[in-house]
């Protein structure tokens, strides 16, 4: 294995902790297919173009299970040792039947995720096919749950993604002037992000920023001009590792209503970001912007969540964000130390979000852009 931001021992741990969930759990043997569990137990993940999967027994050595051609780079990124392969036209569950009673696995209870992305329906009723001899559970997000609490190298890669997240927003926030556009903006940030040492991805969502729901909105070549606003949010990963910010920004001095909404929403979330420590209760952390927003007048009603965990972001998952907690009214959940969050917020035409970590004396703002609406000088 090379090449990996991990040493040994951090996947031997993490493997540790997934036979202990397994063993409480009556599991002999754990089949992963989404490919943020795959990497993050074996330090490679492919995309599913071809089905694949990780299979973990409890008291064996694990495998990974992939097309043929996939097998070499896999090897070169996983401690895995056992990489069985089926060809591009073969149909993959009949190998891994063949691959788990060879291994002495077929009478195993084998554990899987019903909810996976990677499982369809159709799909799992041809592993149920090919394995008669299993019972197959429902394990449930059984990795993503070990995924909530950061290790330190986790962290460290996260500190230094959101270094590059800053230092790309602030070029690419100086990109949105008069005659440019946000394609400009974009193209700047992706740049940054691969001189800055982080992978080569997307730059994250950039629109223009009215009303509150436009976060997600499509990138316009129109030419800017004088008073428009540009929503910037930058996702820039190391590793897959994804820290994140946004920040909207003024062509000229900002209309009053805007300056007040932004100064408004910082103030909201600096008050929400304090409240994330160990054993607060999500929904009383959630209840602070939300009520806040709501009680000003910025908007009628908070429709969204209003932030979500982060880590681990493959580049061929479907899921651009991870929500295996989130900020919500309904949130039961508690804070805990070593979790880290993207807490975002959007209204009156203004946007904020930063990456904090939870630490056992309080959070942390791994972002670190100056708060608040950017606002570049026109000469206006």
């Amino acid at each position: 294995m090379d090449n990996t931001p991990f040493p040994t021992k951090e996947y031997a741990d993490r493997l540790a902790a997934l036979r202990h969930r397994m063993e409480a759990a009556g599991i002999g043997v754990a089949l992963l297919d989404e490919i943020e569990a795959m990497t993050w137990l074996s330090g490679y993940g492919s995309s599913l173009n071809r089905w694949r999967c990780v299979v973990v027994p409890l008291d064996a050595e694990p495998f990974f299970l992939i097309r043929a051609l996939d097998a070499a780079p896999c090897r070169q990124r996983t401690w895995i040792k056992d990489i069985p392969t089926y060809r591009d036209w073969e149909d993959p569950m009949p190998v891994l039947a063949a691959a788990l009673a060879e291994r002495g696995l077929s009478r195993a209870r084998l554990g899987l995720d019903f909810n996976s992305y990677a499982m369809s329906v159709h799909r799992f009723g041809q592993l149920r096919a090919a394995l008669p001899g299993m019972e197959l559970v429902d394990m449930g997000p059984m990795v993503n749950e070990l995924r909530l609490i950061k290790s330190p190298a986790e962290i460290g890669l996260l500190r230094r993604c959101s270094a590059v997240a800053d230092e790309a927003l602030r070029r690419a926030a100086a990109a949105c002037v008069p005659g440019g556009t946000q394609r400009d903006a974009a193209r700047i940030a992706v740049s940054a992000y691969v001189e800055l040492g982080a992978d080569p991805s997307p730059p994250g969502p950039i629109s223009a920023g009215t009303g509150w729901d436009f976060l997600h909105g499509h990138l316009s070549d129109v030419p800017l001009s004088a008073g428009d606003v540009v929503h910037i949010e930058l996702t820039p990963r190391i590793a897959g590792y994804s820290a994140r910010i946004m920040r909207c920004v003024s062509l000229g001095r900002p209309a009053a209503s805007l300056a007040a909404a932004a100064d408004t929403l910082v103030a909201l979330q600096d008050e929400q970001i304090a409240a994330l420590r160990p054993g607060a209760v999500a929904a009383d952390v959630d209840a602070i912007l939300r009520d806040g927003v709501i009680r000003t007048g910025l908007r009628p009603a908070y429709d969204n969540i209003t932030g979500y965990t982060l880590g681990l972001y493959a580049p061929q998952t479907p899921r651009t964000s991870d929500f295996t907690r989130i900020l919500h009214p309904g949130a039961g959940w508690k804070v805990e130390a070593g979790m880290v969050f993207h807490i975002y917020a959007s209204a009156g035409g203004a946007s904020i979000s930063e990456t904090v970590l939870v630490r056992e004396d309080g959070p942390e703002r791994l972002t670190r852009f100056p708060r608040g609406l950017i606002i570049n000088d026109i000469g206006d």
